[in-house]
């Protein structure tokens, strides 16, 4: 009888990055796990996101982390990820209307303006934290320019930002529920008086748009926008600036890498997918059976909790040709697993690679690689994930 490899991906110290998640992928598509099942391979991976057998299923996660009432309750149940049918059609719809990627290309020359106003403060700084100086200032300028949040109230939003992003790492346990808990119900009040200020004083803002007409039957409700706007802060800004983060740690592992890239600026949307694919910032994807069926010779039974882990799937060698190497000239055709699949594709995609893009463009053409000049401080391994502090060097470009 074959063995099931087993992986506790809710220990804060896990990486799936490590030799035995590698060794459990070379012996099969799937591996057992405290939460349930864990998908190791893109295909199956790919496959099981598109199944309409399985669900987001808010409610399931939540029950699943002894989450079963309140403000994080509330709030996460009805987000957008978590709707399906007709109501994640229409909500997605609704939104769509006002997101837009045009609005995305207006706020281009903003992002750039900062990603180059940040590399100036670098180069006065020389060493820094590079999450702390560089990744929030970007991740939270973009987020403040697309919500129209005044600047006095930045440092507040960082906070909350910093712990709503939290939400997918729930099976760690300690403060974060607390953290989370806080952060939504705080949000939620400033969401209502932010609505209120866009309604009387619209500008050109995401949330001017969205509130620009009376909700009614075919419109987004007043808990709908609010529900939305605060799912975008942490879309937005958290896990933005993680994943920026990563490809520090990344191009500093692979200085040779930064350097084809300062040379060859025309591979930065080549880099931005790399970077995703080699070190993404959501780890693991989760869903829920909704009735029982086989998969691969594998039973599956009603209320099975699914997790896709994203790091090795997007490297698994069987779809990414040295998928183990970090190489931002090779040919990589698949699409990336962290965003989801289907209708249930990330809305921000398409801001997150801008940033990405306008900030490795700043970076390259002033620096050399960065250099890692002490220990990282990394969040936890599932959910949102990424540097916490990460401290770096950048040398002026020679």
């Amino acid at each position: 009888m074959r063995t099931v490899p087993f992986l506790d991906v809710t220990d804060p110290e896990f990486d799936f990055r490590g030799p035995e998640v590698a060794a459990a992928q070379a012996g099969d598509w799937w591996a057992e796990s405290p939460i349930g099942l864990v998908v190791l391979r893109y295909a199956e991976a790919q496959e099981l996101l598109r199944d309409p057998r399985l669900t987001q299923s808010g409610e399931a996660y939540l029950a699943m982390n002894g989450v079963l009432d309140g403000p994080l309750y509330d709030w996460y149940l009805r987000m957008i990820i978590n709707q399906d049918g007709e109501n994640h059609r229409r909500l997605r719809g609704l939104v769509g209307k006002a997101f837009t990627l045009r609005m995305i290309n207006n706020l281009r020359p903003g992002v750039r303006a900062a990603a180059e106003r940040l590399a100036d403060r670098l180069a006065a700084a020389g060493a820094c934290d590079f999450v702390a100086e560089y990744a929030d200032r970007l991740a939270l300028a973009v987020l403040s320019e697309l919500l129209g949040v005044p600047a006095q109230d930045h440092e507040i939003f960082r906070r909350w930002s910093t712990d709503i992003g939290l939400v997918f790492s729930l099976a760690h346990g300690g403060d974060i529920r607390a953290r989370v808990e806080t952060a939504v119900s705080e949000l939620n009040a400033y969401v209502d008086g932010l609505m209120a200020d866009k309604r009387a004083n619209p500008g050109s803002d995401l949330v001017s748009a969205l509130v620009a007409t009376e909700p009614d039957d075919e419109h987004l409700s007043v808990a709908e926008l609010r529900n939305f706007i605060v799912a975008l802060v942490f879309a937005a800004h958290d896990a933005t600036l993680r994943q920026l983060a990563h490809a520090m740690v990344a191009f500093a592992g692979h200085p040779e890498q930064w350097t084809v890239l300062a040379q060859r600026p025309r591979l930065t949307d080549k880099a931005i997918e790399e970077v995703m694919r080699w070190s993404p910032t959501t780890t693991t994807v989760h869903r829920f059976a909704t009735t029982d069926f086989d998969f691969r010779s594998v039973r599956l039974t009603a209320g099975t909790v699914v997790t896709v882990a994203v790091v090795p799937a997007q490297r698994d060698p069987a779809v990414f040709r040295d998928g183990h190497l970090f190489d931002i000239t090779a040919p990589r055709e698949a699409p990336l697993l962290q965003f989801g699949a289907g209708p249930h594709h990330c809305l921000g995609a398409v801001l997150a690679r801008a940033e990405l893009g306008e900030a490795l463009r700043a970076l390259t053409a002033r620096f050399g690689p960065p250099v890692v000049t002490d220990r990282i401080a990394w969040r936890p391994p599932m959910g949102i994930t990424g540097p916490a502090v990460l401290p770096l060097r950048f040398d002026p470009r020679r």
